[in-house]
């Protein structure tokens, strides 16, 4: 037995641990303790979902933003980026594109900006689920009101995803400028589990300053919030960035955490993520053959996708483009994976 297989059949058993037993297996991701993880992750995640990956149509609709998070290739303070803004009939367009090639999903994403009202976001979502009555609609457009929240949920909008980025106070002060707070971030994903949209957090593997005693945080957030979603990806620093010169997260560190979440919450939805893809030529299928379940291809307009950097060379064509999808199936069929249309909501 490893050192910490007691964990890990713990945590497979019970789908829970102590703040210091996620602390500890954090700390120790050795080969045999990634292999068992990983076992563990890929039979939960077939329990719960089969061979099957769903598929998301990502719009990043803008990538203006009012705020200065110190990691982010967007930020408000970076002078070279070009910046734009999709108009509505893009965006629908889009949609358009997405419904033919068979996407269920669509994400809209953006940078935070007031110029996305809630009339304007309403009126989308709203024009969407009418156009195209069986899909959901997922938004991702940072920290707002309640009132703005129930606005959109009124609308017809199925999901929200906000990062926590760190449940850790003091590591979020670290991450982001005055004014943004965890204790902020946090009303909002409560405000909206509480609206009744399916709720996705998440955070950046080897983000600066992330010690395992911050992961084990964010772990036991995960454990005790109970999201329907989860996007964790490895950091990639961005230039023009306070953080330009942190090294990376790395693959493995990512899929061990994968695995980890997989075993706390059997039924999430959990994305290999685009950050993953692009740190690996194989990053995606390491991130399913983890435990992750969902990937999300590129429906933006092709002359706008390199504009969305969030962080340094972000892949956005090849099997990444939303046009491209039959190279994504090929590739996850030759793990022996399926990617299914479907909408994909959890399974309770």
């Amino acid at each position: 037995m490893t050192r910490h297989e007691h964990l890990i059949e713990k945590l497979a058993r019970e789908h829970r641990l102590t703040l210091a037993e996620y602390e500890a297996l954090v700390s120790d991701p050795t080969e045999e303790n990634t292999r068992l993880l990983r076992e563990h992750a890929v039979r939960a995640r077939r329990e719960a979902y089969g061979n099957t990956v769903y598929i998301r149509g990502l719009i990043e609709i803008g990538n203006v933003c009012k705020n200065d998070c110190l990691y982010c290739g967007i930020r408000k303070s970076n002078r070279e980026c070009i910046r734009y803004r999709l108009t509505d009939e893009e965006i629908l367009s889009c949609c358009h594109e997405g419904y033919a090639l068979g996407f269920r999903t669509f994400v809209l994403q953006g940078g935070e900006t007031d110029a996305d009202t809630d009339e304007r976001i309403a009126s989308l979502v709203s024009r969407i689920k009418a156009a195209y009555p069986d899909t959901a609609v997922t938004l991702s457009l940072g920290e707002k009101s309640i009132e703005t929240y129930r606005v959109w949920r009124e609308a017809g909008a199925d999901r929200y995803l906000l990062r926590h980025e760190t449940a850790d106070a003091e590591h979020y002060a670290r991450l982001h400028p005055s004014p943004l707070t965890l204790e902020n971030r946090m009303r909002c994903l409560y405000e909206l589990r509480a609206l009744g949209y399916q709720v996705g957090c998440g955070f950046m593997v080897g983000s600066p300053d992330q010690t395992s005693a911050t992961v084990a945080q964010d772990l036991k957030f995960i454990e005790e919030f109970k999201p329907d979603m989860c996007g964790i990806g490895p950091f990639i620093p961005s230039a023009n960035t306070p953080f330009a010169d942190r090294p990376a997260g790395t693959l493995e560190a990512t899929c061990y955490l994968l695995s980890i979440i997989r075993l706390i919450h059997p039924n999430i939805l959990l994305p290999a993520t685009t950050a993953l893809g692009t740190i690996h030529p194989y990053g995606r299928e390491e991130g399913i053959l983890s435990g992750a379940n969902v990937v999300m291809p590129n429906l933006s307009p092709r002359a706008t996708r390199k504009q969305y950097a969030l962080y340094d060379n972000k892949i956005s064509d090849g099997a990444e483009a939303a046009e491209n999808k039959q190279a994504l199936c090929d590739r996850m069929a030759s793990i022996g994976y399926e990617v299914v249309t479907a909408r994909g909501d959890v399974r309770r």
